[in-house]
């Protein structure tokens, strides 16, 4: 097949609640694509009497230049991307936030990177975020991690597994090339339609607010497939207020849901990779500690909380308990 002759269609997949505007927002910005997708699966979150989001919808909608599948459906944005993915058409299936706006060529810029393989080996591409750049030496905890040892590695968008940690794929500075990861978030992602086939999904552990079922749902898809990075593909995060956050809840699940992927993906581990696991959990306990005193708002201390809640039930944690929700 000749490059130039590849036009696969595209699905897109976007879990929201009660955040109207942005959805607004992301429809006009999708519709500005170069390369248009096909349809829109938005699944809101919202209890059926909140009728913001769907008003929008439908305010739109005979404008736009695709169809939009509206879907009420709860439980979180790991569960509501596992609706969506029942109902795509596409030959490519795309995770794109409602707070991403996306370079006008971004969906053009990814169909030449899967047009060039033949081979069909290449199971998901991620455009980068051009706000999120984050410069390891200026961030005081990664230089506190490096000059600790506390990694294997430190290759943006590499899952040490020595350790059980992914390493943020921001770490990466701003590039226009390819590069091989080991995982992708679920804001601007384009997977292939093969691998939702295959019945890849995310896994219900991660129902309520979710925090790594991204990196776990890529992963598990790694094993299988190529994964990359076209740095070329541009957008930007508006990191929106999110209706689910709270500093507790989040905190425990960087404990809860980091020891979670750790298992599953690597179910055999030797004492040191558990030591190294624990060790960054009990430094990042200090961190948050030191950081509390410093500034002892609510937040803080909830933060403190959650992560030490969060530490006791990893540490509880089974691998019949991993096994069992899948």
């Amino acid at each position: 097949m000749n490059k130039c002759d590849y036009s696969p269609s595209i699905s897109i997949v976007t879990p929201t609640l009660k955040r109207p505007d942005h959805v607004k927002a992301l429809l006009e910005n999708l519709s500005k694509q170069s390369y248009l997708p096909v349809e829109l699966i938005l699944v809101d979150g919202a209890p059926v009497e909140v009728k913001s989001t769907e008003e929008v919808v439908n305010e739109m909608i005979v404008g736009l230049p695709f169809n939009v599948n509206y879907i009420r459906h709860g439980g979180g944005t790991a569960i509501q991307r596992n609706v969506g993915l029942e109902e795509v058409e596409g030959d490519l299936v795309a995770f794109i936030d409602d707070d991403i706006r996306l370079e006008p060529d971004f969906f053009a810029k990814i169909v030449s990177v899967y047009a060039e393989d033949q081979d069909k080996v290449i199971g998901g591409i991620a455009g980068y975020i051009t706000n999120q750049y984050l410069d390891i030496n200026k961030s005081f905890h990664w230089r506190v991690y490096r000059r600790l040892k506390l990694f294997k590695t430190y290759e943006p968008g590499k899952y040490d597994y020595e350790t059980g940690y992914p390493i943020n794929r921001y770490l990466q500075p701003p590039h226009d090339g390819i590069r091989e990861i080991d995982f992708m978030g679920t804001n601007c992602g384009v997977w292939r339609r093969e691998v939702i086939d295959r019945g890849l999904r995310f896994a219900d552990f991660f129902v309520g607010y979710g925090v790594l079922e991204d990196a776990h749902f890529a992963l598990r898809a790694r094993k299988q497939w190529v994964l990359l990075e076209c740095g070329s593909a541009h957008c930007i995060h508006l990191h929106a207020k999110s209706a689910r956050e709270d500093a507790r809840l989040v905190a425990r699940k960087t404990a809860e849901n980091y020891r979670y992927v750790f298992m599953d993906i690597v179910p055999k581990r030797s004492w040191k990779q558990e030591f190294r696991f624990w060790r960054v959990q009990f430094f990042d306990l200090g961190r948050f500690f030191v950081y509390a005193l410093i500034h002892p708002t609510k937040n803080n201390w909830l933060t403190l909380l959650g992560k030490f809640e969060g530490i006791l039930h990893a540490i509880s944690m089974k691998p019949t308990q991993i096994r069992s929700i899948k």
